[in-house]
């Protein structure tokens, strides 16, 4: 029997790209995300792979349970859990349309959270005890600072990395690990959905195979935190000598 993954956000971008290291490593594969077609185009090119598609928008309230309620009726159990859905948007947070915000919130926060609450159990009391199991969280190096005119996005991914961290050490002894991944910029839609495609944040953008990758190796090796390329990893060690009042600043000069 085949230890089982299940992605979210699995339609693109790097969702799509964990996927494949997933499945070439073993790993059966359960796939999240709204689109059908993308995820059927996933599944072609894995022809070969064990790879169920289970369509659902997680910016619902009571995404998360639903999709746990459709893997226990196909009579499954998850060893690694990836949490990669996620959406920014860039703007004034008084201009922000607030349905829009909550949304935001719902996939970020909430079903990740609740995602987690529901599958850790199958980590820990699986007897797959030879394989990598576990949850890999996809944070963002707005993580580590606050960020003017995307507010509620940063404060998400803090609130990623904060939750994931705390539960490395709740886990300790259990054989489960968490790992966060932060990317910095990616070659993704993100920003053309957040509508920040014309800012400094995209002058220097990494692929999606190369995020990861990194995370996908982070989460085998048992790493707590994962930010991929030297760049993205010196600022993150940057605004830990700064005031929050100048990270800040160097977030809006960003967004510019």
């Amino acid at each position: 029997m085949k230890p089982t993954a299940l992605i979210t956000g699995a339609s693109g971008g790097i969702g799509y790209e964990l996927a494949k290291l997933f499945a070439k490593s073993g790993y059966a594969l359960i796939v999240v995300a709204r689109s059908e077609d993308k995820l059927q185009q996933l599944k072609e090119e894995l022809k070969g792979h064990s790879v169920t598609i289970i369509v659902q928008d997680l910016s619902k309230p009571g995404a998360a349970e639903a999709l746990y309620n459709k893997v226990r009726e196909q009579g499954r159990t998850v060893e690694v859990l990836v949490n990669n859905a996620g959406f920014g948007l860039n703007g004034l947070f008084d201009e922000i349309l607030l349905r829009d915000q909550q949304a935001m919130m719902q996939v970020n926060i909430q079903t990740l959270t609740e995602l987690t609450h529901y599958f850790l159990p199958d980590m820990k009391n699986t007897r797959m005890n030879g394989v990598p199991r576990g949850v890999l969280n996809v944070s963002s190096v707005a993580a580590f600072q606050p960020g003017p005119r995307m507010a509620v996005y940063y404060a998400s991914k803090a609130y990623v990395l904060s939750f994931s961290e705390a539960l490395v050490e709740e886990l300790k002894g259990t054989g489960v690990t968490v790992t966060t991944l932060c990317p910095g910029a990616t070659e993704t839609k993100f920003f053309e959905t957040a509508n920040a495609q014309d800012t400094k944040l995209t002058d220097r953008m990494m692929s999606p195979k190369q995020v990861a990758n990194e995370g996908f190796v982070g989460f085998i090796k048992g790493k707590r935190v994962v930010i991929p390329g030297k760049m993205n990893r010196s600022m993150a060690i940057a605004t830990k000598f700064m005031s929050r009042s100048a990270a800040a600043k160097v977030a809006h000069y960003m967004d510019k």
